[in-house]
This record gives structure tokens, sequence and C-alpha cells, in this order.
């Protein structure tokens, strides 16, 4: 059941991931439809990741739905704003980058090699590669999320027909 306090944190993730998204849908120089689409896309797709993780799915599965519902709106997107469905997709996967994970996969790696404790290395070691395989599996998710609805409709979402 979503109470109102789920749809807010879902709004402001939202809010969050299209800021992020805009931030990186600039950088490759799009049209301004394209920018805003971006920010549409990686809000919809982060704020369905947040529910899905606080309704009880896994992290990975989570990200390879909202990947998923990113790659088939990208080309839907495509379609009407006659432009690649990548142009939509990637920037607004990029929120999605598990930095928290890789983050402590390193701190763990690090902690693992300067610890003289080989009590201490060994629980190093465990979160040394429990975030890193995570790290991989959300990676893999965004992946292959984003990428297999592009690849199921080549003809929807790379035809760029203009009209003019």
């Amino acid at each position: 059941m979503i109470t109102l306090d789920t749809l807010r944190l879902m709004l402001v993730d939202g809010i969050l991931a299209a800021i992020a998204a805009i931030g990186f849908a600039v950088l490759s120089n799009p049209p301004r439809k394209a920018v805003l689409v971006s920010a549409f896309l990686a809000a919809i797709g982060h704020s369905l990741r947040f529910f899905l993780i606080q309704s009880g799915m896994e992290i990975s599965l989570a990200s390879l739905t909202a990947a998923t519902a990113i790659g088939l709106l990208s080309i839907v997107f495509a379609r009407l704003i006659h432009c690649p469905a990548e142009v939509f997709a990637f920037p607004s996967l990029l929120p999605m980058i598990p930095g928290m994970y890789a983050y402590r996969t390193i701190l763990s790696l690090i902690k693992f090699i300067q610890s003289p404790d080989s009590n201490l290395n060994q629980g190093y070691f465990m979160d040394f590669f429990q975030n890193g395989i995570t790290t991989i599996f959300i990676l893999f998710a965004l992946v292959v999320g984003a990428a297999l609805p592009i690849l199921l409709f080549p003809k929807h979402s790379y035809s760029v027909t203009r009209k003019y």
C-alpha cells in the first residue's frame, strides 16, 4: 500500500533524478526536447525503482525493471520527437548508477589491505565481495534493461524520420 509519505519520497526522488539527468543529458548536446524527455524518464525510472525497493524487491531486480521501463518509454518518445532512443535512455539511467555500492567496495578493499588484524580482514573481504557483486549486478541490470527494448524493437528505436 502506498502511503502519503511514500508518495512524497517518490516525488522528491524523481525530482532529484530529473535534475541529475538534465546535467548528464546536456553534456551530449541533444535537442532541447530530448533533455526534457530525459529528465521525465529519469524521474519515472528512479521513482519506480524507489517504490519497488520500498515494497521489498531486491535492488538489482528493481533496477532491471526500472531500466526496462525507461527503455520502453524511450522508444515511444523516439517516435514522437524523431530522435534515437539512446538520446533519452542513457542520460536517464545515469542517476541509477550504484555509486554508494562502488564506494563501499573500494573502501572495503582499502581497509582489507591496510588492516593487520586477520579477524577484521575477513569482514572487510566479505564486504568487498558483497558490495562488488551488488555493484556488478545493478550495472548489468541497467544495461540489459535499457538495451533489451531497443534491441527488440529496432525499427521503432532507430527510425528517425523528419518531416520538413
